[in-house]
């Protein structure tokens, strides 16, 4: 059962991106409780969280409202009434000039009438022979190229990561992750029935002997990892901390999905975990974000005597790819597309990261100087979900670190800035006035003479 805090960040997340206006009723709380699954008693506690953290206000004989907060009410100062469109810092999908324009050619053949019959079907799981040996070159990295026959293909890297935890773990079993995941592997985890478990990190990432606890305490069935270019935290584990987690999982006969969907990015020598520990290790990877998320397909490399097990589960999921979607990749990895792609996307990573250094300067900011977001640790007194709130009353959107926890009770005063999305001068101008935000109390009027037009700095 989901802990009161838990269920009181959602809610506070659906104020902050104004899926619950300022002044809409809650419903009572009895309500609450039935569409919730839980107790009228916890639903109690998660409304006085709620006016704990001055999201909601109790009026007697009428209910429970959205608050119109300090600083919710004077972020009209900074955005006109009902001409601000949001600044999308959350969605974190890289787009570079020129790419529609790059990725046409290849498609123009499939629309053909004698084409378009068979690229319209499902895709098997197995892909082609041409789609295996393309993405086997594409994921090469560190010195590490899989074998073409271990390559699997789904309808994208989250159809992925749900086929290859299938594959591993019954109902009821034990997953170790980072206490900072990617939130849609919680979603992924709940709807297998599977419990995620953190296990400890440093600085330079997941600690083995804190697996070998974990593990000691309840057996895992696996563990799921980011060890390149972590979402949200942007660490890249070092090749010396790979080597320890490789011969931990050795040890343990542990299965491993190392999750590689930012990896593109980084231009640094250290090996995949696959490389390292190549009879446990699963790679989960997609074109998501190399080249678009509405085009996409996701990867699967497998040990190779589990190619057939996760095939089964891609099959029983329905997660098997879109023929037509595999077709283009095909094309757009021949022709180069996808490497010019990625070039530009680092190149732009490296101009917007440079930004981030120069407008946020000061503050407790975790990047990597080629990555797509940026882990800000706020200052206090700023709770994650209040300055969430805050900056969607401006018209910005982020992502607060409560959304990456495994640990409800272990809250990250943190959020993530999605660097991908924006345009450029959007960027900008959203970071400067988070920035100004951030050097504010919670519910400080911001200062009114400068003399600047409302809304300028996001728009």
């Amino acid at each position: 059962m989901d802990d009161f805090r838990g269920i009181a960040d959602r809610i506070a997340l659906d104020i902050a991106r104004g899926r619950l206006r300022s002044g809409q009723r809650l419903p009572p709380q009895r309500a609450f409780a039935r569409r919730h699954g839980i107790a009228a008693s916890t639903a109690g506690r998660v409304y006085a969280e709620l006016v704990r953290r001055g999201l909601v206000v109790g009026e007697v004989g009428r209910g429970t409202f959205v608050r119109a907060t300090g600083v919710a009410a004077q972020g009209r100062a900074l955005v006109e009434d009902g001409t601000a469109a949001l600044v999308n810092l959350e969605l974190n999908y890289p787009s570079v000039p020129g790419q529609a324009e790059l990725l046409a050619p290849a498609l123009a053949p499939l629309l053909r009438p004698d084409a378009l019959g068979d690229a319209l079907r499902t895709g098997a799981a197995g892909g082609t022979p041409r789609a295996r040996e393309a993405v086997a070159a594409l994921l090469a990295a560190g010195g590490w190229q899989p074998a073409p026959g271990r390559v699997l293909f789904t309808g994208n890297a989250r159809q992925a990561v749900a086929a290859t935890l299938a594959s591993l773990v019954r109902p009821g079993g034990r997953v170790g992750v980072e206490p900072l995941t990617y939130p849609l592997v919680k979603e992924v985890a709940a709807r297998l029935s599977v419990t995620l478990v953190p296990v400890e990190t440093d600085a330079r990432g997941p600690v083995a002997e804190s697996v070998r606890a974990v593990h000691r305490s309840a057996p895992l069935s696996a563990l799921y990892l980011q060890p390149t270019l972590h979402n949200p935290t942007s660490l890249t584990v070092p090749a010396g901390r790979r080597l320890e987690l490789a011969e931990c999982v050795e040890d343990l006969g542990l299965p491993v999905v190392e999750d590689r969907v930012w990896s593109f990015l980084h231009t640094g020598p250290e090996p995949p975990l696959a490389a390292l520990a190549p009879g446990l290790v699963h790679v989960v990877d997609s074109l998501s974000k190399r080249v678009a998320p509405g085009l996409t397909v996701g990867f699967v490399v497998a040990p190779p005597d589990r190619v057939d097990a996760v095939a089964a589960a891609v099959r029983s999921g329905g997660w098997g790819p879109g023929a037509f979607a595999l077709e283009a990749a095909v094309r757009w990895i021949g022709d180069g597309t996808v490497g010019r792609l990625v070039a530009a996307k680092r190149e732009q990573a490296g101009r917007r990261q440079a930004l981030v250094r120069e407008l946020l300067d000061g503050f407790a900011v975790r990047t990597d100087p080629y990555g797509y977001f940026a882990w800000w640790e706020l200052p206090a007194p700023w709770r994650a979900d209040d300055f969430t709130a805050a900056a969607a009353a401006v018209g910005i959107g982020i992502t607060p670190g409560t959304a990456f926890r495994v640990d409800p009770r272990r809250t990250p005063d943190a959020v993530r800035v999605g660097l991908a999305s924006a345009a450029e001068p959007e960027l900008v101008g959203a970071l400067r006035t988070l920035a100004e935000l951030a050097r504010r109390e919670p519910g400080e009027p911001r200062p009114a003479a400068d003399g600047s037009r409302a809304g300028q700095d996001v728009t």
